[in-house]
């Protein structure tokens, strides 16, 4: 019995040093971006690596970001706008369509829902040109609202809400009409609180998706002043080529953003993910 139990706390152990090491593997370049924002641009390409730089440019590779010849900052106004306003559309429709194909039968439910399904397959460039067509059609082109209005349909994750709606037990559904609740009501006051889990990680995503999204916004955004986050890059690309200082400061700017969000709803994601899931 101890020799088991030892094996078994051997076994953990094993893991988390594998995992760590694996971990931090992964975070050597994060943490270079970092270093390398703060430091001069002589510094940059220095070796052996000076993780800890020696001299600091914070101020200047900061200054050069935000107030240059590259307006960065309606770069990041004009990502929060488009990710924040995409992401809560999307978390709305997909979660009334997956409440429509789990909780509410009617006829041709199950044909709907695989209607859907094959859509997944059809890549999203092979769309690219009906969509332009149907956005100049819209006169939407070269606006922020093409690029919403591309965004917030979604049938991953109608399909992630629906298969995660399938799991919660239909009693609280019945208790709710007994009461005399409509659909509107059960949805707004059972099934929502129910689904934070899952509504927290499809935040996650599609708000990360959106960010960094480059295809979309380089195919109907025209105006520099309405670019986003990943075409803001090419432009700062293109004027500091070779200082790297300054291309990493820009870089950790643009994914603060990314981890304030991944922070903000990850206890939701980890402490409620069985709250969705209980039957009888």
């Amino acid at each position: 019995m101890y020799m088991q139990l030892l094996r078994k706390n051997m076994s953990k152990v094993v893991t988390t040093v594998i995992m760590g090491a694996l971990s931090i593997v992964f975070l050597v370049p994060l943490i270079w971006m970092i270093s390398a924002a703060f430091k001069y641009e002589k510094d940059v390409m220095r070796f052996p690596i000076q993780w800890i730089p020696e001299k600091v440019n914070l101020a200047y590779n900061f200054k050069m970001v935000w107030m240059g010849r590259v307006p960065f900052y309606d770069f990041y106004f004009n990502s929060f706008k488009i990710a924040i306003i995409t992401t809560l559309i999307t978390l709305i429709i997909s979660s009334m369509a997956g409440y429509a194909l789990t909780k509410i039968r009617f006829k041709g439910r199950n044909l709907v829902f695989m209607a859907l399904l094959s859509f997944m397959i059809i890549p999203d460039q092979a769309t690219l040109i009906p969509r332009f067509l149907l956005i100049r059609w819209f006169g939407l082109y070269n606006t922020h609202e093409a690029i919403i209005f591309m965004s917030m349909f979604s049938i991953y994750f109608t399909f992630l809400l629906r298969q995660f709606m399938n799991g919660i037990s239909d009693e609280y559904l019945e208790a709710a009409r007994i009461d005399g609740a409509g659909h509107l009501r059960t949805f707004a006051s059972i099934m929502v609180p129910l689904c934070k889990p899952v509504l927290a990680t499809v935040a996650i995503i599609k708000f990360i998706w959106t960010w960094n999204d480059y295809q979309n916004p380089l195919i109907f955004l025209l105006d520099k002043d309405l670019y986003t986050i990943p075409l803001g890059m090419t432009l700062f690309r293109d004027d500091y080529t070779n200082n790297y200082a300054i291309m990493m400061m820009a870089s950790v700017s643009a994914i603060i953003p990314l981890v304030i969000v991944f922070i903000a709803l990850q206890k939701q994601v980890i402490n409620g993910i069985a709250l969705g899931g209980v039957k009888g």
